[in-house]
């Protein structure tokens, strides 16, 4: 009986010893994913600033240069030279806006009131009702679709409003 105590004994020792240095890999293991997944959101963080250079840089040129911005002219030339480039130009700003938000340094509730803000001039309005067939072709689930719906709902609310109090059309969504 005492070797077979002994040999339990020896067992269960065995066990947790063996279960102490398992559990002390795969913490480490969890602290390295950890670290590889901030090393990830920190690179798709850096990928959107970039990108967004490059895409204000390329709408700069277009800007500046009407031979350019016949490019990017997707209005079946409605539009002037002149509201070409101010389209250009909100396009930037919103373009931004949404990076901002997609990086993670804007919520959706302050995308929502920058968007409630622009919505009031005329110039972004008339951006963002020429522009709905290129919402049209985004990917239903992306960011860029859900913000463009959640910019169209409040667009059809400011619409209807019979209030002359912009700013509080309109019920911010929560996160």
């Amino acid at each position: 009986m005492r070797c077979t105590a002994a040999t339990a004994m020896g067992l269960v020792t065995g066990a947790a010893l063996t279960l102490a240095a398992q559990r002390t890999r795969l913490g480490a293991l969890h602290t390295r994913i950890e670290l590889l997944e901030q090393a990830a959101q920190a690179q798709r963080q850096a990928n959107l600033a970039h990108q967004q250079r490059l895409h204000w840089e390329l709408l700069s040129k277009a800007m500046d240069d009407p031979e350019l911005a016949e490019v990017l002219d997707t209005y079946e030339g409605t539009v002037s030279q002149k509201k070409q480039r101010q389209f250009l130009f909100t396009n930037a700003l919103y373009t931004n806006a949404l990076c901002y938000y997609r990086m993670g340094n804007m919520t959706r509730e302050e995308f929502f009131g920058f968007a409630r803000g622009m919505l009031q001039h005329p110039i972004f309005r008339e951006y963002w009702y020429a522009t709905r067939p290129h919402r049209a072709t985004l990917i239903s689930t992306s960011d860029e679709a859900q913000i463009g719906r959640m910019v169209e709902d409040l667009l059809v609310q400011l619409d209807e409003t019979d209030t002359d109090e912009w700013w509080v059309v309109g019920e911010p969504p929560s996160e």
